[in-house]
């Protein structure tokens, strides 16, 4: 059987994504979510003329040559002014207050001589000054959040300035993870012969976690057909969005997970990828669960989860597709195989600007080689090598 290749494998996964399912949530719970609709003003903002800063409001014209004006009342946050600035006055005004109406200009109160009832100002008047005009920052019906945005700090706070109390966010899916192998014992227990830590479903829950409702983590199954059934069939039976399984998905004496999932209804599209790392990744659906299939290695199973898995759950959620990065190489890259590579990284800046530094490890189960990885370099298939300074498609590994 070919290996499949990366972009058909990649179309074959979304192909399979249902469309965006909206709901709505308040919006003190919608940090970390995807719109799933605008949000659009309802209101001008702000509502009046405000002042930007402490001072006074006046005409500019009544404080030419320095003119003294009288000083007839205050407008405050939340207590404006009542009546109409009239010729030679002005209003004691405070940050965010309304614009007096009859006024046209604020200036700041460290450029004004209070002298009783009188007020002289130090510096030339301009017309307009520190007056924020109504809908200055945005005007009803401007749409301020497109669908696909991804609701932080900064956009919730523009939602709430423009009186969204809920917004519509896409429906985000259950995924089961289930790790497979008799040599896997949880992390923190004591190894026996022949015995290796699991470390595949601590790095996965967190990556898949940020695009979720909830993953569960099911343990770890043995290379036990009847077993492997019971446990795969019980996962299925809950109908989770995503099932991902580690290890096993190889046509070994011992990979049994393919074999199993088959005769569980699960229909395959592929199974084989011409990458590295992370050759044997599995792919297929049961029902309106996804099924993943990742390798057993450690650096495979990433790999293969930030390439394939995070791209559908962003397209799960409708969320904008990020940017591809384009960087100089620190250092030069060695020629690769027929398999496209997808090569760990680490960015570092420099005086030149941000460049990534090729890690040149390239064993699939060596772990410790990810920890100063922050970047994976894409290398076609059959490239020669690429000199330092030479430009490179590069995948963030953080973000969302």
């Amino acid at each position: 059987m070919s290996l499949k290749p990366v972009e058909d494998a990649m179309a074959a996964i979304l192909a399979r994504v249902p469309p965006v399912t909206a709901e709505t949530v308040p919006l003190s719970e919608a940090a970390g979510r995807v719109l799933a609709a605008p949000v659009s003003a309802s209101h001008d903002q702000p509502p009046f003329d405000a002042s930007a800063m402490d001072g006074y409001a006046l005409r500019a014209a009544d404080a030419a040559n320095g003119a003294a004006l009288r000083v007839i009342g205050m407008s405050q946050a939340g207590a404006g002014f009542e009546g109409t600035l009239g010729a030679g006055e002005a209003v004691r005004i405070f940050t965010g207050a309304p614009v007096p109406a009859g006024a046209d200009t604020v200036i700041m109160q460290e450029e004004a001589v209070r002298e009783g009832d009188l007020v002289r100002f130090t510096a030339p008047i301009r017309r307009g000054h520190s007056v924020r005009l109504r809908g200055n920052d945005f005007a009803v019906g401007n749409e301020l959040l497109a669908p696909g945005t991804l609701l932080g700090p900064l956009q919730l706070t523009v939602a709430a300035a423009a009186n969204a109390g809920t917004v519509s966010v896409a429906r985000r899916p259950s995924v089961a993870l289930l790790a497979t192998g008799d040599e896997l014992v949880p992390p923190g227990s004591p190894l026996g012969p022949d015995q290796i830590v699991a470390s595949n479903s601590a790095g996965l829950l967190p990556l898949l976690s940020p695009y979720a409702e909830r993953v569960i983590d099911h343990g770890i199954a043995p290379d036990d057909r009847q077993e492997l059934t019971s446990r795969l069939a019980a996962i299925l039976a809950d109908q989770p969005d995503l099932l991902v399984t580690t290890g096993g998905a190889s046509v070994g004496e011992h990979d049994l997970v393919q074999d199993v999932l088959k005769e569980l209804g699960v229909t395959l599209d592929f199974w084989r990828i011409n990458m590295r790392p992370g050759k044997p990744l599995m792919f297929g659906i049961r029902g309106k669960t996804l099924i993943f299939g990742l390798p057993g290695n450690p650096v495979s199973a990433m790999v293969t989860a930030l390439v394939f898995i995070r791209p559908a759950l962003r397209r799960w959620l409708g969320a904008t597709e990020p940017e591809t990065w384009r960087l100089p190489l620190a250092a030069p890259t060695p020629a690769n195989t027929a398999r496209r590579h997808f090569m760990r990284a680490r960015l570092v800046r420099t005086e030149a600007g941000s460049q990534v530094l090729p890690i040149l490890e390239t064993d699939s189960g060596h772990t410790s080689s990810m920890v100063a990885a922050d970047m994976l370099i894409v290398q076609p298939e059959n490239d020669p090598g690429r000199a330092a300074g030479a430009l490179v498609e590069a995948i963030p590994i953080s973000g969302f």
